[in-house]
């Protein structure tokens, strides 16, 4: 038997978390102010922690707060109040790398299940099982496996202990995502939440005779992108990874928008629904249309990491993203005679072909007829971010749905 996987979601504020919810996640993952792996997020405060619970619990989902760092002795102090805090909010789990943290979270918020970090570095079943017989709930395996030998973990761990694992965004050119390259170039600890994407970067060679001269290791003019991994996208393989035995499909991206949250939520969603509707069909494939919103997001060159045996690949000759459509803005009230209320977030203009994503259904295609300002006067664009208006369309839009504009 089969079982349908989670579909977890990364919120690195509020309106990601909202998104998330609207998609389709059953289950998101944040950080608080402190103990998490992107301090680049806004992250949530403890009053905002709360809201946050009391929002995921409405709708019968699980909330999973990321006490994800490598904390120094001067952090541990600081842990049990963090902990406990943070069981009285009702978090549901904490996504855990260290063993000392393992611990104080089983000491000091033991109603709390731990689920263990893939930068727990597990490849294995015998490391997965020494976990399970510490008491925790869920493994989040290594990036590095191949989905064989995830499916043959499966076959020799506990039913009762899940598996979770990445299935789409960034890869890290460390392993299980240890780096020190921040560390040493910028003094900024990616173990503590502070990696300032050094991988990212481009690079030159410098030879020691030839002082303030650098040549490009590779014969371009933006130099050479060493460090810098591919995407990871597994849309295409969703059986392969429900057969797998995964029980939790990860999407990478705390540091990531709401449009990006609301496209994958929503397509790893509808991917997955899809699937378990044709599970007797052997030669299922996923609807085009899923695949083409993956391409509607910001994003590097796709891969399918190391599931398959190969590597993720390295992008060497640019640092950028492939874009193709922005997020020009949210709609704030369904339409009433074809016109809805939306918030602005890029430019957009009366007469564009506006692309739609409905948290209830497939996107589809509307003209921007006309603009109205709060005060009632008609304008021919939106060039003010959050700016309140009523836009006329060809369609209804509905409340929550996402609006974007191709750029190419």
């Amino acid at each position: 038997m089969i079982n349908k996987p989670e579909i977890l979601s990364p919120a690195g504020d509020p309106e990601s978390l909202e998104s998330a919810l609207l998609y389709g996640a059953d289950a998101v993952y944040l950080a608080g102010k402190s103990f998490g792996m992107r301090t680049a997020s806004k992250n949530f405060s403890l009053e905002e922690l709360k809201l946050a619970c009391e929002r995921v619990h409405q709708q019968n989902k699980r909330l999973y707060l990321t006490v994800n760092t490598l904390p120094r002795n001067a952090d541990i102090p600081l842990m049990p109040d963090f902990l406990s805090a943070a069981q009285e909010l009702g978090v549901d789990a904490f996504i855990i790398a260290d063993l000392g943290v393992f611990e104080l979270a089983k000491r000091y918020a033991p109603k709390v299940e731990r689920h263990i970090s893939t930068q727990g570095g597990i490849v294995n079943y015998e490391s997965a099982l020494a976990w399970y017989n510490l008491g925790a709930k869920r493994v989040v395996l290594a990036r590095e496996l191949r989905l064989d030998e995830i499916a043959e973990m499966r076959l020799k761990i506990p039913s009762d202990l899940e598996i979770e694992c990445f299935v789409h965004g960034a890869m890290c050119v460390s392993f299980s995502g240890r780096c020190l390259i921040s560390s040493y170039l910028t003094g900024r600890d990616a173990n503590r939440g502070d990696c300032a994407q050094p991988c990212r970067w481009k690079y030159h060679l410098y030879e020691e005779n030839r002082e303030g001269q650098f040549f490009p290791v590779e014969e371009s003019a933006d130099g050479t992108y060493l460090y810098n991994s591919n995407d990871l996208c597994m849309i295409r393989h969703i059986p392969e990874l429900c057969r797998a035995g995964i029980s939790s499909f990860k999407i990478e991206g705390r540091a990531k928008t709401y449009y990006y949250t609301a496209v994958t939520a929503n397509a790893y969603r509808k991917a997955v629904d899809e699937y378990f509707e044709h599970l007797d069909d052997p030669d299922y494939r996923v609807s085009p249309w899923i695949v083409e919103e993956l391409e509607k997001i910001s994003h590097r060159v796709y891969s399918t990491g190391f599931f398959f045996g190969t590597e993720p690949g390295q992008e060497t000759k640019s640092g950028g993203y492939i874009r193709k459509f922005n997020a020009v803005a949210v709609c704030v009230e369904s339409s009433v005679d074809n016109v809805c209320t939306v918030t602005q977030r890029n430019k957009f203009l009366v007469g564009d072909t506006l692309d739609i994503l409905p948290p209830s259904g497939y996107s589809y295609q509307v003209i921007c007829q006309s603009l109205r300002t709060e005060d009632g006067e008609e304008v021919e664009s939106a060039p003010h971010p959050m700016q309140k208006l009523y836009m006329t369309t060809d369609k209804p839009v509905e409340k929550g749905s996402v609006i974007r504009k191709k750029l190419i």
